[in-house]
C-alpha cells in the first residue's frame, strides 16, 4: 500500500477539490482529519484538519462512517458509495465517493485518501449529514 509520503503532490493538485483523508490509530481505532479539500472545507471549515471522526458528525452520522472507513483500513480494501453522498438541509446531494487505504510501513493501513465526486450546490442551507448508500467494496490483493 503506498504512504502519505508516497502521494505526488502536483499530481493530485488538479483532483485536490475532491480529496479527503483521515490518520487511523490502530490502537484505539481513532480516526482523525488529515487532509480536507475545498468540498470538506466549504462544509466543515477549518475543523477538519487534527479533528477525531467523533467531533466532526453526530453519533448517528459517526456510525455509518466507521463502518465504510473501519472497513478501508481494517479489511483493508478499497470502499465506493454512489447515490446520495450528504445533505445539506432538506437536499441531497448525489455523486460518488472513493476511499483507499494508506499505510506508512506498506503493509498495515493507518490511513485513508479519499475522494467525493459531486456538483457542490451554490443555494443550499443547513445541517450536512452525510450519508454512505450503496456501498461496494474491492479487495487489495
Amino acid at each position: 500500500m503506498p504512504t502519505w509520503t508516497d502521494l505526488s503532490l502536483p499530481t493530485l493538485h488538479p483532483h485536490y477539490t475532491l480529496l479527503w483523508g483521515f490518520h487511523y490509530d490502530r490502537e484505539t481505532g481513532e480516526l482523525t482529519g488529515r487532509l480536507a479539500g475545498k468540498h470538506i472545507k466549504e462544509w466543515l471549515g477549518a475543523n477538519f484538519w487534527g479533528a477525531k471522526l467523533d467531533d466532526l458528525h453526530p453519533p448517528h452520522v459517526v456510525r455509518g462512517a466507521r463502518t465504510f472507513l473501519g472497513a478501508v483500513v481494517t479489511k483493508p480494501s478499497v470502499g465506493k458509495c454512489t447515490g446520495k453522498l450528504f445533505t445539506i438541509g432538506d437536499e441531497a446531494i448525489t455523486g460518488e465517493r472513493i476511499a483507499l487505504p494508506l499505510a506508512l510501513d506498506g503493509i498495515n493501513a493507518d490511513g485513508i485518501l479519499g475522494a467525493s465526486d459531486f456538483v457542490y450546490p451554490s443555494n443550499a442551507t443547513g445541517a450536512v449529514e452525510l450519508i454512505h448508500e450503496n456501498m461496494e467494496w474491492f479487495t487489495l490483493v
